[in-house]
Protein backbone atom coordinates (compact mmCIF):
# COMPACT_ATOMS: atom_id res chain seq x y z
CA UNK A 1 0.00 0.00 0.00
CA UNK A 2 2.86 2.91 0.65
CA UNK A 3 3.45 2.49 -3.03
CA UNK A 4 -0.05 3.96 -3.17
CA UNK A 5 0.87 7.11 -1.55
CA UNK A 6 1.47 9.17 -3.99
CA UNK A 7 2.12 13.25 -3.43
CA UNK A 8 -0.55 15.50 -5.32
CA UNK A 9 1.42 18.60 -4.27
CA UNK A 10 2.08 20.27 -1.94
CA UNK A 11 0.14 23.48 0.85
CA UNK A 12 -0.29 24.76 3.98
CA UNK A 13 -2.76 22.95 6.15
CA UNK A 14 -3.82 26.36 7.67
CA UNK A 15 -4.56 27.14 3.77
CA UNK A 16 -7.43 23.62 3.72
CA UNK A 17 -8.78 25.42 6.77
CA UNK A 18 -9.48 28.00 5.04
CA UNK A 19 -10.73 27.18 2.02
CA UNK A 20 -12.96 24.61 3.80
CA UNK A 21 -14.75 27.04 6.28
CA UNK A 22 -15.45 29.31 3.08
CA UNK A 23 -16.65 26.07 1.00
CA UNK A 24 -18.95 24.66 4.74
CA UNK A 25 -20.18 28.49 5.22
CA UNK A 26 -21.66 28.50 1.50
CA UNK A 27 -23.85 25.16 2.69
CA UNK A 28 -24.59 26.34 5.90
CA UNK A 29 -25.72 29.95 7.11
CA UNK A 30 -25.18 29.55 10.21
CA UNK A 31 -21.14 29.36 10.36
CA UNK A 32 -19.71 32.43 11.63
CA UNK A 33 -15.95 33.01 11.88
CA UNK A 34 -14.04 34.90 14.93
CA UNK A 35 -10.47 36.00 14.96
CA UNK A 36 -8.02 36.98 17.08
CA UNK A 37 -6.45 39.69 14.83
CA UNK A 38 -4.70 36.86 12.81
CA UNK A 39 -7.44 36.92 9.90
CA UNK A 40 -4.65 36.68 6.99
CA UNK A 41 -2.87 34.19 8.80
CA UNK A 42 -5.87 31.89 9.33
CA UNK A 43 -6.55 32.15 5.51
CA UNK A 44 -9.68 33.83 6.13
CA UNK A 45 -9.43 36.41 3.47
CA UNK A 46 -12.05 34.07 1.43
CA UNK A 47 -14.38 33.94 3.76
CA UNK A 48 -14.52 37.58 4.72
CA UNK A 49 -14.83 38.57 1.16
CA UNK A 50 -17.68 36.70 0.79
CA UNK A 51 -19.68 36.68 3.84
CA UNK A 52 -18.76 39.66 5.81
CA UNK A 53 -21.81 40.00 7.87
CA UNK A 54 -20.83 36.65 9.20
CA UNK A 55 -17.15 37.45 10.39
CA UNK A 56 -16.52 39.28 13.96
CA UNK A 57 -12.98 40.29 14.22
CA UNK A 58 -12.06 40.48 17.88
CA UNK A 59 -8.98 42.07 18.33
CA UNK A 60 -6.31 40.57 20.67
CA UNK A 61 -9.06 39.50 23.05
CA UNK A 62 -8.57 36.06 22.45
CA UNK A 63 -10.53 34.86 26.03
CA UNK A 64 -13.02 37.40 24.84
CA UNK A 65 -13.56 35.53 21.46
CA UNK A 66 -14.64 32.47 23.34
CA UNK A 67 -16.86 33.89 25.51
CA UNK A 68 -18.68 35.82 22.48
CA UNK A 69 -18.31 31.78 20.02
CA UNK A 70 -19.70 30.20 23.87
CA UNK A 71 -22.81 33.01 23.63
CA UNK A 72 -23.00 32.64 19.64
CA UNK A 73 -24.10 28.67 19.99
CA UNK A 74 -27.20 29.67 22.00
CA UNK A 75 -28.76 31.51 19.43
CA UNK A 76 -28.33 28.73 16.92
CA UNK A 77 -24.79 29.68 15.62
CA UNK A 78 -21.68 27.38 14.79
CA UNK A 79 -18.59 29.69 15.85
CA UNK A 80 -15.43 29.27 14.62
CA UNK A 81 -12.78 30.62 16.36
CA UNK A 82 -9.17 31.16 15.44
CA UNK A 83 -5.92 32.40 16.20
CA UNK A 84 -2.34 30.35 16.92
CA UNK A 85 -2.86 27.10 18.65
CA UNK A 86 -0.75 28.59 21.62
CA UNK A 87 -3.26 31.38 21.99
CA UNK A 88 -5.84 29.17 21.35
CA UNK A 89 -5.50 26.92 24.12
CA UNK A 90 -3.15 27.99 26.94
CA UNK A 91 -4.20 31.85 26.78
CA UNK A 92 -7.46 30.73 27.10
CA UNK A 93 -7.98 27.74 28.58
CA UNK A 94 -10.25 28.66 31.54
CA UNK A 95 -12.73 30.30 29.27
CA UNK A 96 -12.76 27.08 26.92
CA UNK A 97 -13.23 25.03 30.05
CA UNK A 98 -16.15 27.18 32.15
CA UNK A 99 -17.69 28.70 29.06
CA UNK A 100 -17.60 25.84 26.65
CA UNK A 101 -16.45 22.54 27.78
CA UNK A 102 -18.95 22.63 30.59
CA UNK A 103 -21.65 23.32 28.74
CA UNK A 104 -21.54 21.20 26.01
CA UNK A 105 -21.30 24.86 23.67
CA UNK A 106 -21.35 23.75 20.09
CA UNK A 107 -18.03 25.95 19.78
CA UNK A 108 -15.19 25.06 17.05
CA UNK A 109 -11.54 26.01 18.46
CA UNK A 110 -9.78 25.68 14.97
CA UNK A 111 -5.62 26.49 15.58
CA UNK A 112 -3.09 26.85 13.50
CA UNK A 113 0.90 27.30 14.00
CA UNK A 114 0.96 24.45 16.28
CA UNK A 115 4.18 22.58 17.50
CA UNK A 116 7.08 22.88 16.11
CA UNK A 117 6.67 23.82 12.77
CA UNK A 118 5.80 26.71 13.54
CA UNK A 119 9.72 27.63 12.85
CA UNK A 120 11.30 30.82 13.79
CA UNK A 121 8.84 32.40 16.59
CA UNK A 122 10.40 30.20 18.75
CA UNK A 123 9.35 28.58 22.17
CA UNK A 124 6.65 31.55 23.13
CA UNK A 125 4.43 30.38 20.25
CA UNK A 126 5.52 26.25 19.36
CA UNK A 127 2.83 25.16 22.15
CA UNK A 128 3.25 21.62 22.42
CA UNK A 129 0.73 20.90 25.40
CA UNK A 130 -2.26 21.92 23.43
CA UNK A 131 -3.50 18.23 22.70
CA UNK A 132 -2.41 17.09 26.05
CA UNK A 133 -5.04 20.65 27.63
CA UNK A 134 -7.78 20.03 24.86
CA UNK A 135 -7.98 16.51 24.96
CA UNK A 136 -8.74 16.26 28.97
CA UNK A 137 -11.81 18.62 28.97
CA UNK A 138 -14.85 16.34 29.38
CA UNK A 139 -16.66 15.68 26.03
CA UNK A 140 -14.05 17.78 23.53
CA UNK A 141 -13.35 16.53 20.35
CA UNK A 142 -9.70 16.67 19.16
CA UNK A 143 -8.46 16.39 15.69
CA UNK A 144 -4.90 16.71 13.89
CA UNK A 145 -4.91 16.15 10.52
CA UNK A 146 -2.06 15.26 8.09
CA UNK A 147 -2.26 17.36 5.11
CA UNK A 148 -4.41 20.01 2.95
CA UNK A 149 -7.01 17.47 1.85
CA UNK A 150 -7.38 16.16 5.25
CA UNK A 151 -7.79 19.89 6.90
CA UNK A 152 -10.40 21.24 4.32
CA UNK A 153 -12.08 17.78 5.07
CA UNK A 154 -12.69 18.24 8.93
CA UNK A 155 -12.85 21.75 8.83
CA UNK A 156 -16.28 20.88 6.85
CA UNK A 157 -16.73 17.86 8.77
CA UNK A 158 -16.92 19.97 12.32
CA UNK A 159 -19.53 21.75 11.12
CA UNK A 160 -22.44 19.03 10.83
CA UNK A 161 -20.15 17.74 14.03
CA UNK A 162 -22.28 18.39 17.70
CA UNK A 163 -20.35 19.94 20.29
CA UNK A 164 -16.97 21.62 20.83
CA UNK A 165 -14.22 20.63 18.63
CA UNK A 166 -10.43 21.79 18.97
CA UNK A 167 -8.77 21.72 15.24
CA UNK A 168 -5.04 21.64 15.06
CA UNK A 169 -3.12 22.46 12.01
CA UNK A 170 -0.06 24.36 11.06
CA UNK A 171 2.28 26.78 9.33
CA UNK A 172 4.45 24.94 6.74
CA UNK A 173 3.67 23.86 2.82
CA UNK A 174 3.64 20.41 3.40
CA UNK A 175 2.68 17.36 1.53
CA UNK A 176 -0.77 16.69 -0.19
CA UNK A 177 -1.35 12.67 0.17
CA UNK A 178 -4.40 11.95 1.25
CA UNK A 179 -8.35 12.62 -0.26
CA UNK A 180 -11.07 14.73 1.24
CA UNK A 181 -13.38 11.76 0.91
CA UNK A 182 -11.16 9.61 3.16
CA UNK A 183 -11.91 11.25 6.34
CA UNK A 184 -14.27 10.79 9.07
CA UNK A 185 -14.38 11.89 12.31
CA UNK A 186 -13.33 9.28 14.83
CA UNK A 187 -12.00 6.47 12.46
CA UNK A 188 -8.51 6.13 12.31
CA UNK A 189 -6.93 5.72 8.30
CA UNK A 190 -5.12 2.70 7.47
CA UNK A 191 -2.41 3.83 5.19
CA UNK A 192 -0.20 0.56 5.23
CA UNK A 193 -0.79 -2.96 6.25
CA UNK A 194 2.02 -4.73 8.01
CA UNK A 195 2.54 -7.28 10.67
CA UNK A 196 6.12 -6.52 12.08
CA UNK A 197 5.60 -3.06 14.15
CA UNK A 198 2.44 -0.35 14.10
CA UNK A 199 3.33 3.14 13.83
CA UNK A 200 0.63 5.53 14.87
CA UNK A 201 1.06 9.21 14.15
CA UNK A 202 -1.20 12.18 13.82
CA UNK A 203 -0.80 15.98 11.82
CA UNK A 204 2.79 16.64 9.90
CA UNK A 205 4.25 13.53 11.51
CA UNK A 206 2.09 11.32 9.23
CA UNK A 207 4.29 11.87 6.06
CA UNK A 208 7.61 11.25 7.88
CA UNK A 209 5.89 8.16 9.41
CA UNK A 210 5.24 7.29 5.76
CA UNK A 211 9.07 8.26 4.69
CA UNK A 212 10.04 6.11 7.90
CA UNK A 213 7.72 3.54 6.67
CA UNK A 214 9.55 3.24 3.11
CA UNK A 215 13.05 2.75 4.70
CA UNK A 216 11.90 -0.19 7.39
CA UNK A 217 10.28 -1.73 4.33
CA UNK A 218 13.13 -1.31 2.54
CA UNK A 219 15.20 -2.87 5.10
CA UNK A 220 12.50 -6.38 5.43
CA UNK A 221 10.46 -5.02 8.05
CA UNK A 222 6.96 -4.21 7.44
CA UNK A 223 4.66 -1.59 9.04
CA UNK A 224 1.18 -1.16 9.98
CA UNK A 225 1.18 2.44 9.32
CA UNK A 226 -1.90 4.12 11.02
CA UNK A 227 -2.78 7.84 10.79
CA UNK A 228 -4.87 8.96 13.64
CA UNK A 229 -6.26 11.93 12.79
CA UNK A 230 -9.09 12.19 15.39
CA UNK A 231 -6.95 11.86 18.66
CA UNK A 232 -10.45 12.18 20.87
CA UNK A 233 -12.36 10.00 20.51
CA UNK A 234 -10.38 7.59 20.06
CA UNK A 235 -10.48 4.89 17.34
CA UNK A 236 -10.17 1.84 19.92
CA UNK A 237 -10.90 -0.66 17.29
CA UNK A 238 -8.31 0.16 15.00
CA UNK A 239 -6.03 0.98 17.25
CA UNK A 240 -5.77 -2.92 18.98
CA UNK A 241 -6.58 -4.49 15.61
CA UNK A 242 -3.48 -3.01 14.75
CA UNK A 243 -1.34 -4.11 18.15
CA UNK A 244 -2.72 -7.25 18.16
CA UNK A 245 -0.77 -8.07 14.34
CA UNK A 246 2.34 -6.70 15.10
CA UNK A 247 2.97 -6.81 18.77
CA UNK A 248 4.73 -3.29 19.35
CA UNK A 249 4.36 0.00 18.41
CA UNK A 250 5.45 3.64 17.78
CA UNK A 251 3.52 6.52 18.41
CA UNK A 252 4.54 9.94 16.32
CA UNK A 253 3.03 13.54 16.72
CA UNK A 254 4.81 16.90 17.05
CA UNK A 255 3.79 17.69 20.49
CA UNK A 256 5.15 16.51 23.69
CA UNK A 257 5.17 12.78 24.82
CA UNK A 258 3.88 13.32 28.18
CA UNK A 259 -0.29 13.82 27.52
CA UNK A 260 -0.50 13.49 23.45
CA UNK A 261 -1.38 10.92 21.65
CA UNK A 262 1.07 8.45 22.69
CA UNK A 263 -0.43 8.32 26.21
CA UNK A 264 -3.91 7.71 24.35
CA UNK A 265 -2.47 4.65 22.25
CA UNK A 266 -0.47 3.54 25.61
CA UNK A 267 -3.82 3.56 27.75
CA UNK A 268 -5.58 1.52 25.17
CA UNK A 269 -2.76 -1.17 25.33
CA UNK A 270 -2.05 -0.74 29.16
CA UNK A 271 -5.93 -1.58 29.74
CA UNK A 272 -6.02 -4.48 27.38
CA UNK A 273 -3.10 -5.92 25.63
CA UNK A 274 0.32 -4.33 27.32
CA UNK A 275 3.22 -4.03 24.56
CA UNK A 276 6.68 -2.03 23.82
CA UNK A 277 5.89 1.34 22.88
CA UNK A 278 8.21 4.06 21.69
CA UNK A 279 7.49 7.46 21.51
CA UNK A 280 8.37 9.92 19.29
CA UNK A 281 7.95 13.50 20.11
CA UNK A 282 8.96 16.23 22.35
CA UNK A 283 10.86 15.12 25.26
CA UNK A 284 9.38 17.53 28.23
CA UNK A 285 11.08 20.48 26.40
CA UNK A 286 9.89 23.52 24.50
CA UNK A 287 11.19 24.65 21.46
CA UNK A 288 13.53 27.40 20.32
CA UNK A 289 13.73 29.21 16.72
CA UNK A 290 14.54 27.56 13.68
CA UNK A 291 13.43 26.29 10.30
CA UNK A 292 10.61 23.79 10.83
CA UNK A 293 13.45 21.28 9.38
CA UNK A 294 16.03 22.01 11.34
CA UNK A 295 13.92 21.76 14.37
CA UNK A 296 12.20 18.49 13.67
CA UNK A 297 15.31 16.85 13.05
CA UNK A 298 16.92 18.20 16.43
CA UNK A 299 14.15 17.13 18.67
CA UNK A 300 14.34 13.70 17.12
CA UNK A 301 11.05 14.26 15.09
CA UNK A 302 12.16 13.03 11.83
CA UNK A 303 11.94 9.62 9.83
CA UNK A 304 15.78 8.61 11.34
CA UNK A 305 14.27 8.62 14.58
CA UNK A 306 10.58 6.65 13.34
CA UNK A 307 12.98 4.49 12.21
CA UNK A 308 15.08 3.65 15.09
CA UNK A 309 12.49 3.85 17.26
CA UNK A 310 10.58 1.28 15.35
CA UNK A 311 13.56 -1.32 15.40
CA UNK A 312 14.32 -0.92 19.26
CA UNK A 313 10.19 -1.65 19.81
CA UNK A 314 10.59 -4.80 17.73
CA UNK A 315 13.70 -5.74 19.62
CA UNK A 316 11.74 -5.37 22.72
CA UNK A 317 9.53 -7.69 22.06
CA UNK A 318 11.56 -10.87 20.93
Amino acid sequence: MLNKIEVTGKKDTRSGFGDGILEAARNNENIVALTADLAGSLKLGGFIKEFPDRFIQCGIAEANMIGIAAGLTIGGKIPYTTTFANFSTGRVYDQIRQSVAYSNKNVKICASHAGLTLGEDGATHQILEDIGLMKMLPGMTVIVPADYNQTKAATKAIANYEGPVYLRFGRPVWPIFTKEEDFVIGKAQILNEGKDVSIFACGHLVWIAVEAARILEAKGITVDLINIHTIKPLDEEAVMASIKKTGCAVTAEEHNVIGGLGDSIAQVAAKNLPIPIEYIGTNDTFGESGTPTELLVKYGLDADHIVAAAEKAIARKK
